[in-house]
This record gives C-alpha cells, sequence and structure tokens, in this order.
C-alpha cells in the first residue's frame, strides 16, 4: 500500500494517478468522496468544511470508505491524512507547494479567480487543520511520519511522477 498525502493544489492526484498506472494498484482519493458527499448535500467545498467541523460524522464516514477498499490490498491512498491514517502502508508520501503556487494550480486547474481560490482554500485548510486536530489529535504540520516530502513547486507533474515512481522501488525494495 501506498499513502500520499499534501495541501490541496501540491499535485497529490497527478502524482497519486502516475504511481497508480506505473505500479498496477486500485486507487483510493479521499478528496472524491468528499467533494461526493459536498455536491449529495448541494454545498460548496467550503460550505461542507465548515459544516464537517460541526459533524464528525462526515470524517468518520469518508475513514470507513477509505479503510474498506484500503482493505482490499494493492491499493495507493491519496488523502489529505492518508500518511497518518494508513498505519500498515509501505510507503508515505507527503507532496508540499508554497500557498501561492498552489492556489494557482488550482485557480488554473477550475477555471476560476485566484482571490476567491485563496480566500477559499485558505478557510478549508484551516477548517480540517482544527477538525483534524480536535477529532485524531493529528497536527497536520509534523511530516515525521513520512518516508518522503517533497515539494512539488520546482518540478512538473511527469518529472514528479518519476521521482516518486524511483523512491517508492527504492524504499519498497529496502524494505524487503
Amino acid at each position: 500500500m501506498i499513502a500520499i498525502s499534501g495541501l490541496h493544489g501540491a499535485g497529490k492526484t497527478t502524482a497519486a494517478q502516475a504511481l497508480v498506472k506505473k505500479f498496477g494498484l486500485k486507487y483510493v482519493s479521499a478528496g472524491t468522496i468528499f467533494r461526493q458527499l459536498a455536491k449529495e448535500r448541494g454545498m460548496t467545498l467550503d460550505e461542507f468544511s465548515r459544516h464537517a467541523e460541526r459533524h464528525p460524522e462526515i470524517d468518520r464516514q469518508i475513514d470507513q470508505r477509505t479503510a474498506d477498499f484500503a482493505r482490499e490490498g494493492n491499493v495507493l491512498i491519496d488523502a489529505r491524512l492518508a500518511g497518518w491514517m494508513a498505519k500498515g502502508a509501505d510507503v508515505k508520501i507527503l507532496l508540499t507547494a508554497p500557498l501561492e503556487v498552489r492556489v494557482r494550480r488550482i485557480a488554473r486547474r477550475e477555471r476560476r479567480d485566484y482571490k476567491e481560490v485563496m480566500a477559499e482554500t485558505t478557510r478549508r485548510e484551516r477548517s480540517e487543520a482544527r477538525r483534524f486536530k480536535r477529532f485524531y489529535g493529528i497536527d497536520v504540520h509534523d511530516c515525521s511520519v513520512f518516508d518522503l516530502v517533497l515539494n512539488t513547486e520546482r518540478w512538473t507533474a511527469e518529472e514528479t511522477g518519476r521521482i516518486l515512481e524511483l523512491a517508492v522501488e527504492f524504499i519498497i525494495g529496502r524494505r524487503k
């Protein structure tokens, strides 16, 4: 199992998809589950994040769905908390990038206004940090659980994917 974590816009999903393809893994995305739940309730991600602060059962539901998939094995978990929650992961990866870079990526990808995305992303990440600390005792700024922390600012998506492929091969090979 590979666990890949990171803030919004750091490149988690793009990198995860490259690793899934390279290693023939099943793909589980907590972010996709979160977006589906928000859509089902007719809420924006920002609204749903604030709603989730008052309703811990939402995070538990996402965790349960993710855990159910993980038990199937041969899986990559793409989740904000994957590194902390996937205890049995063979490799735990954290992707980072400066806030401005991440917001620019999100705004471009979603064809949205930079300032709007900046405000939403900042609120959402603060909300998540509070929720994860309160519900799980996780400090999202603690990187000590990860095997690899990579700042994606200076790499293309393809280069990031290749770096991660090599790292995963090396780490898994060392553990055998």
